[in-house]
């Protein structure tokens, strides 16, 4: 098994930063998620999920950052009504003027602005692993109150080649200092699979599943 989990903050969870820096961010992580899996990973939990559902559908995206992944299922699947959640000012004002999304939500985790089951899917990628195990569980059993059918969840697998990979792509390819710091970072803030069976454990689900995809992602489906 790679190194134990990192607990170490990355800059971009410094809320005081609302500039272009986190714009750059933004922009990376799209190429990043573009070329590194990122999409296929929710993409495919969602075309499972959605396929021959012809009534629109509710999803909610958590810590949304540009809300790529799920901009770019919208397109595939016209009957989706797609919310964004984010805390940070800047990353809201990002896709209300950027990408022309009109239902942008910011707000904190913590204190979600819905009431009841308001929507059919909570979507949250690379998000979770910004928290500690026990503060993921008390989110999951929040977004279980407001979602009706599931979960998804796409975040990162620690690992030593993943980390060395990312390290060296964004050191030779990134013009974002948050980015060079946050990725390698995120990849030791990221999940083995005794993590996600430890802050899933316990909670009221119907199934739970957990699967490897390419690099270094889990696609975790949470069935309510």
């Amino acid at each position: 098994m790679f190194f134990k989990r990192s607990y170490n903050k990355e800059i971009i969870d410094d809320l005081s930063i609302k500039d272009e820096r986190i714009d750059t961010a933004l922009k990376e992580l799209k190429l990043i998620n573009n070329t590194l899996g990122g999409y296929s990973v929710s993409g495919k939990a969602f075309l499972n999920l959605l396929d021959h559902q012809v009534e629109r559908k509710k999803i909610l995206d958590v810590g949304a950052g540009s809300s790529d992944i799920l901009m770019k299922l919208k397109k595939k699947k016209a009957n989706i009504d797609l919310f964004t959640l984010d805390i940070n000012m800047r990353a809201c004002w990002y896709n209300k003027s950027i990408n022309k999304l009109g239902n942008v939500v910011c707000a904190d985790i913590n204190n979600l602005p819905f009431s009841g089951k308001y929507f059919d899917y909570v979507h949250a990628s690379l998000f979770f692993h910004h928290f500690e195990e026990n503060k993921i569980s008390q989110i999951l059993q929040s977004l279980s109150g407001i979602a009706k059918k599931a979960i998804i969840i796409n975040d990162l697998r620690r690992s030593l080649p993943a980390y060395l990979g990312i390290r060296m792509l964004t050191l030779l390819f990134s013009k974002s200092n948050m980015v060079k710091n946050d990725a390698p970072l995120s990849v030791k803030r990221g999940f083995v699979k005794s993590d996600i069976i430890k802050f899933t454990k316990g909670l009221s689900f119907n199934k739970v599943i957990i699967k490897r995809r390419w690099a270094f992602r889990w696609m975790i489906i949470i069935y309510l």
